[in-house]
Parts: structure tokens; C-alpha cells; sequence
């Protein structure tokens, strides 16, 4: 079995071979292809990953021998024949998230990755290239399922299933990381054997956007006991985010980045008030970390070469995540970081579909079946949701293509998503409007047409529920074009 990973060269790459070297899912995979554009972080990355494998096949960690490693540059060489491709690319790279960052904060506006005006940047640079690599597996890979971690996850997987269809996926680890929390209090592993019969999840959004609304257990829905538990909500980093009051008002817990919206302003002050942002701290940090090991050193901390040098990195980059939603002297605690990680959704997604076992997860998924009448499309391999919906939609108010984050089942053909509770209102509409900002954003990658990009990025920005502003629209619009050169090439300027 071949796995692809493109972004090769990034780094959390190591992540994803130490679960696939140790058969943390119980699937064997032969041989293990990274890709990425730039040669020096490929390389880096690749002497990280075989001391990784040393050291696995060292302390009897691996199942049978380890995958064979081959890194090229060549999109085409590593995707060819692939039964998996996972697609983790950044265009533009750190140095462009800052940009992104930066450019929003100089507005009066949140400056976050994925969230608001930068995550809208993002996607306006990063749909052509997704785009590209969607032609190029259909074309070479056709029968490959495509595991997308790219953000802004939502849009981007959207894009894809254009050319793909069903067979791309988005996969994000915060939902099923804020379940199992859940599950936990409760006494209850979602995870386990006899959890597809007991345990019911109603968990709906978008990508960083989404709501858990129910957790049941044989039948009885322990989400309300808990909420209505202060000792329970403080063992749940979402609810210490954004008050135990408002999770209690809103009767759901919110996937964490909900916390931008609700407290943006907030959020704004407090990176600010740090300094740096934190493009600007993986640029430092992560720049450090490539130019020790290319070098063969390791840090202060770590000296026994490129290996000890990531883990003590990653422990500093996974303990700072999302740092502007504490107290400047507050650290993140250990059971919010240990949540899994994507590599380990990724591998348990790739395992259900090549061994037929089932596995429920939640998953970045089309509305409706891209073969389905309602979906786009025709042809393409099929998925079955069992929304009671007649036109098969698991949200009966959103177009059928429109991507969803929500339970899915899993197995040897395909992913089913499953039906989800009705959606209120609030909710509703701020899916409705943060993807109509970011589809505008689609228009304006994909049209071909300067003008018309311009006027489709116009209006994405413009409308989008952290800017909603068609003066800041405009300035956004301006202001990406001139100091993001991919964004500037595609408006015209």
C-alpha cells in the first residue's frame, strides 16, 4: 500500500510516519512517498523521519519492517499509483501566514490563520494549487482516496470535490478531541468496540466552525448533566474558552475556534498585546528548528541531532497553540494538548476504508452524495447519508455541495454521514454566512478573470461575519494583493 503525503517537507510530518511505522490503526503500509516545493525542508524533514524509524525499529516498535521512504519534488512521481494521498501543503508557507496575520491586525481586525480576513487570504492563494493537485490524482490516481488536513480545511475540501468527488475527504482533529473529552466525563469511551451501538454524537458546522449539541448514551442524551456540572465544564478546555454560562445558555459545546468569534475583540488585544503573532512565532521558532537540524545540531534543551530538535520544538509549538485565549501566565494543560492529533484521524480513516473495519468520525463531507442528484459531480463514487431529508442533505437549508463538519461512519465503502438534529438559526446562519464569504473566495481563485476577481474577492471579504464591511472589504482586498505576490498575480495587479 502506498501512502503520499504532500507538504512532505512539513512539520508535523513526522507525526504521520511514526503512526503509520507503528501500526497504531493496525494497517500495513508498504511504502511512504513525501513531496513537497521546497528541497531543503524535504530533506530535513526526511532525515527526521528515518532517525524516527531507527529508533522504532530499535525498541521493536514497528509492525513487520518499516515502509520504504522516498522524498521527491515531483507532484506527479508522488502521487502516481498511490492508494492514499494526504494533502497537507501551506503556499506561501509561515512567512505568508504572517503576512496574513498582519495585514488583518493593521485593519483593526482579528489577524488569526484560519479564522476572519486571514483565513480568507489563505484560501485565496491556496484553492489554485489545491485545485491543481485534485487534476493531477484524477488523472494519475484516480482510485485514491485524497485525505485533505490543507486549511482552510472547509473550502478547500469543497474545491476539491469538484474534481474528485467523494473520494476527498477534510479531516480535522478538534471535534472528535472535544468528544472524547466528553466521553471521558461520563466514564464512556468513544472509541471502543460497542460505542457505534450506545453512544450517539450530534456534532454539526463547518471547519472551525461547529457545535457539539448532544452526546447519548443508550439512548439518554448526558450532555445537559454536564453542562449543568462547574467541576465538569472545567475539565473541558471549550468551556473554560468562551464561560461555563454561555455553553449553558447556548445548550451546546462550541468547537474551540468559535472562541474568535465570540470574544474577537478580545482576541485581537491579546495578540497584540504579546508582540509577536503566531505566524511570526513559527516563523522564529520553525526557521530555528530546519536551519539546527539541516545543520545536524540540536537545541539548548536537545542536542543529540535533528530528531531530539523536533520533539522539543513541538513541545513548545503544541503547548503555546492558540495562547491569545488564556491569561498571559496561564499554560495549557496536558489533557488539552494529548487529543489524538489529525495524523491519528488520518490514519484511523485510511484504516476503516482499506480494512472494512467501521469507525465513526467526524469528518469535513459533502451535503449530499457527489453522485447523488443533488450533489455534483454525477459519476463520481457515492456516499449514503442517512439524513431523513428527502434530497438526501443532512442539512436541508444548505446547497447540496455545500462541505459539512459531522458524524460520519466509515468502512470498507466509503464515508456515510450521518443524520444530525435540526439546526437553529444562530447556527444556521453563521454556517450560511462564513461559507458564502468564503465561496465568493472560491469565485475569485477560479473565474480567470482579473475584474471578476477582484469583485468576487471584494465581496468575500466584505461579507464575511469577522469583517462585515465593504470599506475594510476593499482595503483587505488592496492590501493582500500588493503584499501577498500569488494573490496579487491572481487580482491583477
Amino acid at each position: 500500500m502506498k501512502l503520499t503525503i504532500l507538504g512532505g517537507g512539513g512539520f508535523r510530518v513526522p507525526l504521520v510516519y511514526e503512526a503509520a511505522a507503528t501500526g497504531a490503526t493496525g494497517l500495513t503500509i508498504d511504502e511512504i512517498v513525501l513531496q513537497d516545493v521546497e528541497p531543503s525542508r524535504l530533506r530535513t524533514i526526511e532525515r527526521v523521519v528515518e532517525e524516527l524509524g531507527a529508533e522504532l525499529r530499535a525498541q521493536g516498535r514497528t509492525v513487520g519492517t518499516l515502509p520504504r521512504l522516498i522524498a521527491t519534488t515531483d507532484l506527479r512521481e508522488a502521487v502516481a499509483g498511490a492508494d492514499f494521498v494526504f494533502s497537507a501543503v501551506r503556499v506561501g508557507g509561515a512567512e505568508g501566514r504572517t503576512v496574513d496575520e498582519r495585514v488583518a491586525l493593521d485593519l483593526g481586525l482579528l489577524g488569526q490563520e484560519t479564522v476572519g480576513a486571514g483565513g480568507l487570504a489563505y484560501a485565496l492563494r491556496t484553492l489554485p494549487v489545491a485545485l491543481e493537485i485534485a487534476r493531477t490524482i484524477a488523472e494519475v490516481a484516480p482510485r485514491a482516496w485524497t485525505i485533505t488536513f490543507t486549511n482552510p480545511a472547509g473550502i478547500v475540501t469543497e474545491a476539491m470535490r469538484s474534481v474528485l468527488g467523494d473520494r476527498v475527504v477534510g479531516i480535522c482533529d478538534t471535534p472528535i478531541g472535544l468528544v472524547r473529552r466528553v466521553s471521558r466525563l461520563i466514564g464512556e469511551d468513544v472509541d471502543a468496540p460497542d460505542a457505534l451501538d450506545r453512544i450517539g454524537i450530534d456534532y454539526v458546522g463547518l471547519n472551525h466552525l461547529g457545535w457539539l449539541r448532544g452526546l447519548s448514551v443508550d439512548g439518554q442524551d448526558r450532555l445537559p448533566g454536564i453542562l449543568a456540572d462547574n467541576g465538569a465544564l472545567e475539565q473541558i478546555e471549550e468551556a473554560r474558552l468562551v464561560g461555563f454560562d454561555w455553553v449553558r445558555a447556548m445548550r451546546a459545546l462550541p468547537n474551540e475556534y468559535l472562541y474568535y468569534y465570540l470574544f474577537t475583540q478580545q482576541a485581537r488585544e491579546r495578540i497584540l498585546e504579546a508582540g509577536t503573532t503566531r505566524g511570526e512565532f513559527l516563523v522564529e521558532q520553525q526557521g530555528r528548528f530546519y536551519r539546527q537540524a539541516a545543520e545536524g545540531a540540536g537545541s539548548e534543551a536537545c542536542c543529540d541531532g535533528p530528531l531530539a530538535t523536533w520533539r522539543a520544538t513541538l513541545h513548545e509549538r503544541e503547548s503555546t497553540y492558540m495562547a491569545e485565549s488564556r491569561e498571559a501566565d496561564e499554560e495549557r494543560r496536558p489533557e488539552d494538548v494529548a487529543g489524538g492529533g489529525y495524523q491519528e484521524v488520518a490514519l484511523r480513516l485510511m484504516t476503516a476504508i482499506a480494512s472494512g473495519r467501521t469507525e465513526r468520525m467526524i469528518l469535513d463531507v459533502g451535503n449530499a452524495p457527489a453522485g447523488s442528484s443533488e450533489g455534483s459531480p454525477s459519476g463520481s463514487p457515492t456516499t449514503a447519508p442517512s439524513a431523513a431529508d428527502p434530497s438526501g442533505r443532512i442539512v436541508p437549508q444548505l446547497p447540496a455541495d455545500l462541505v459539512l463538519e459531522v458524524p460520519c461512519l466509515v468502512d470498507g465503502d466509503g464515508v456515510h454521514p450521518q443524520a444530525v438534529g435540526p439546526v437553529p438559526l444562530e447556527q444556521l446562519g453563521l454556517m450560511a454566512q462564513q461559507r458564502g464569504a468564503e465561496r465568493c473566495i472560491l469565485e475569485a481563485a477560479t473565474v480567470g478573470d482579473p475584474v471578476r476577481a477582484r469583485r468576487a474577492a471584494w465581496e468575500g471579504f466584505s461579507t464575511h461575519p469577522l469583517v462585515r464591511s465593504v470599506d475594510l472589504g476593499g482595503k483587505l482586498v488592496d492590501a493582500y494583493a500588493r503584499r501577498q505576490p500569488a494573490v496579487g498575480r491572481l487580482l491583477g495587479y
